[in-house]
């Protein structure tokens, strides 16, 4: 007892130091170190773990002006000094150098507001007057239970707020009231799309040509520091794996290729939402080990996180808590300790601090007491947190207005812009033509290796027209095989349309891939549209021409090469238009299985207008013929394969009479006399093909335009209601 008194003791006093300003120690000082045996005790300054890179140092000068130095720190011990398990430092290349400085920025936020309508039942003000800043070389993190407005501060000073949202108050970067350029920032969303079928310096490596202009030997330096930075260095050749049966990189390694996307343009903010989601214990140390190695290096690092261990919590420089908007502390992790304290919550010796902070501002608490209150009777309280919680929130709210924290917060945002510092600039960017050359060239190297998308369709194409040229084999070129012919060009065009139906994953992952890289400004619309018909045509070709071949001979229809050309281009044509419907569907309903549904339906409607089981002349004009008939794209590729098999043939009726191919098939199906009407056929294909990935376009490009005119309008207002 003794002992757990001393050390109690021992913890309070280093908290009370902590809360004076001129005397709080480095937030490294709080990280913990469990023996056997033994309870935990912080380890001193001087065991506590250093980085191989050097440092930054932050010093604000007096006079006023905010002076952010790099000073270059000796050596340090390794990371095996942490715990007895010894966990290692992320290790770099042999040869390697030092990792590279960056050129840090500063930012400041005052009293900014953020409203979103209809976010909040009770109110519209997600974020409520915060204030706060960030160094280079510093871990900001912004804390809070869900629904507390961490993502949507992150948002708002990287300016990524949704359409919905009105920003009000002063962002600073470097001092100056501006936004972030092109290139100066990273942001990682908190689920990112990773292409699973390339390799980690593969996927890297396309997204720096995507983003960097200029020399390939620079694109690939800024590769291998980024590889090098996240310590992703044994996992370079090895496939991000994730879907088509890949097993590949585990979420630790996967989240860290995430953020390494976003450090090949080397920015000076990096912006990070939950980069312990979905992480286990070791991979949330590891990961947030390599982010405060990534920090040192000149990197302003600013993310938002639900809850962490005592391991991970020591590495964090400043500390944001919100709850419900309001800021109910800012300032460094030790003083936030001293704070709780001091507001009458203290935090246990043997609980972890973030737990702590969450059992006093989360709502569910509540809840949670009123269950297990008959528990509590016999076993005590849950925690040292005896009151209501939004009791405990306004406690620790009016404590933080009136603490000697909070006016340092203002002092330090008014030196911070009191004088202008450097403004950063635009970065260049990878040309058009580059850009769609890159895509083009990933998605066939991800055709190439997904064969569960791509090789098994494949597979299934061939099956399919080998099972229906069987059944209809031996027709012969008699007037009563016409009928039959027609039932089977009908049966092949109607059935493999269908089975276009499991191109959609690809089409939501490519979608999802590039929602994902044009909210980085990594691509555009038409870029990708672009790329993705160039990419997908070669294997729509060898789709058509592997299935037409085993068809067109199985059935026997009439040996010309010219019609045999004829009856590949019109079924590429036919899968052209089928991959541009899924696209669209794909795009408006984002869901794998609502798309499917629909796209069945849409294509049982077209099969059933097409004019097979009744021709087009008798169907119903409304709705079955207008416009049913006319926009199924089956009706025109059925016609022009008749139009091609029949075109110029005769059959004979008796000792003198013969019958053209056009009188045949009056009575199956409608086809044109006209001799040029199967070309005119293919033509509107093609129309159809080019005006469903216009429909694409316009709905991608109109999400896009509406994002940036929110944000220009949301400029606007910021800088109306806030004049510098």
């Amino acid at each position: 007892m003794e002992e757990i008194q001393s050390q109690s003791d021992h913890y309070r006093s280093s908290s009370s130091e902590a809360s004076s300003p001129a005397s709080r120690v480095p937030s490294s000082n709080f990280f913990y170190l469990r023996k056997p045996g033994a309870f935990r005790q912080p380890i001193s300054f001087e065991d506590s773990p250093d980085w191989e890179d050097t440092d930054i140092e932050v010093k604000v000068d007096e006079g006023g002006a905010d002076s952010i130095n790099a000073a270059t720190t000796p050596g340090s011990p390794s990371l095996s000094k942490i715990n007895s398990g010894s966990l290692p430092s992320p290790p770099l290349p042999e040869g390697a150098n030092v990792a590279r400085k960056t050129a840090g920025a500063s930012i400041a936020w005052k009293d900014l507001t953020v409203t979103i309508k209809g976010k909040r039942k009770y109110s519209d003000k997600v974020i409520k007057s915060s204030s706060g800043y960030a160094f280079p070389g510093t871990m900001t993190v912004i804390m809070g239970p869900a629904k507390s407005g961490k993502s949507t501060l992150l948002r708002a000073l990287a300016g990524r707020l949704p359409d919905s949202a009105r920003t009000y108050g002063e962002i600073f970067i470097n001092g100056v009231k501006s936004r972030l350029p092109y290139g100066a920032y990273g942001f990682v969303e908190r689920e990112s799309a990773l292409i699973g079928s390339l390799t980690v310096r593969e996927y890297l490596y396309y997204s720096a040509l995507l983003q960097l202009p200029g020399l390939l030997y620079k694109k690939r330096s800024a590769v291998e520091d980024a590889i090098h930075a996240m310590s992703l260095g044994d996992y370079a050749n090895k496939l991000i794996g994730g879907h088509c049966y890949m097993k590949g990189l585990r979420s630790g390694e996967r989240r860290r290729v995430t953020i390494a996307r976003e450090l090949v343009m080397r920015p000076h903010i990096l912006f990070i939402d939950e980069p312990l989601y979905h992480l286990d214990s070791v991979s949330a140390l590891l990961m947030m080990v390599t982010l405060k190695k990534l920090a040192s290096t000149g990197c302003t690092l600013i993310f938002t996180i639900y809850q962490s261990s005592t391991e991970v919590f020591g590495l964090f420089d400043r500390i944001c808590l919100l709850s419900n908007g309001n800021t109910l502390f800012f300032g460094e992790t030790l003083a936030c300790l001293q704070h709780f304290s001091n507001a009458g919550f203290p935090c246990p010796i043997m609980q972890s601090p973030s737990d702590h902070f969450l059992r006093a501002i989360h709502t569910d608490f509540d809840r949670i007491i009123a269950m297990c209150k008959n528990w509590q009777d016999d076993h005590g309280e849950l925690s040292s947190v005896n009151m209501d919680t939004a009791v405990a929130i306004r406690t620790l709210e009016a404590t933080y207005k009136s603490s000697a924290d909070a006016a340092a917060v203002e002092t330090m945002i008014l030196k911070l812009t009191d004088k202008e510092g450097p403004c950063l600039r635009s970065k260049g960017r990878a040309s058009c033509a580059t850009k769609i050359a890159i895509l083009t060239w990933r998605s066939l190297l991800i055709m190439s290796r997904e064969w569960k998308y791509y090789w098994l369709r494949l597979v299934i194409y061939i099956f399919l027209a080998l099972c229906i040229g069987t059944v209809f084999s031996g027709l012969g070129h008699s007037l009563s095989s016409v009928g039959t012919r027609v039932g089977a060009i009908f049966l092949f065009v109607s059935f493999t349309s269908l089975l276009s139906i499991a191109g959609v994953p690809a089409q939501l992952k490519d979608i999802k891939i590039f929602i994902c890289e044009e909210a980085n400004q990594h691509s555009g619309t038409s870029v990708f549209l672009v790329g993705q018909l160039l990419s997908s045509i070669p294997f729509l070709f060898l789709l058509s021409i592997s299935s037409s071949l085993v068809f067109y001979f199985l059935v026997g229809l009439r040996d010309d090469f010219s019609l045999l050309v004829y009856f590949v281009l019109n079924f590429f044509m036919c899968l052209l238009v089928n991959d541009g419907l899924v696209l669209l569907v794909a795009t408006i309903c984002r869901n794998t299985l609502r798309s499917i549904i629909i796209l069945v339906n849409m294509h049982m409607v077209m099969m059933l207008a097409a004019g097979l089981f009744r021709i087009r002349s008798a169907l119903p004009r409304a709705v079955w013929m207008y416009p049913t008939s006319y926009i199924a794209f089956h009706t025109y590729s059925i016609q022009g394969l008749l139009e091609n098999e029949y075109s110029g043939t005769s059959f004979a009726v008796g000792q003198v009479r013969s019958l053209s191919g056009y009188q045949a098939l009056q009575n199956v199906y409608d086809v044109s006399v006209d001799s040029d009407s199967k070309w005119k056929n293919l033509v509107i294909m093609f129309l159809m093909a080019v005006g469903y990935r216009l429909l694409v376009f316009v709905l991608l490009q109109f999400r896009v335009r509406r994002a940036l005119f929110s944000r220009c309008v949301s400029r606007c207002s910021k800088s109306t209601n806030n004049p510098r």
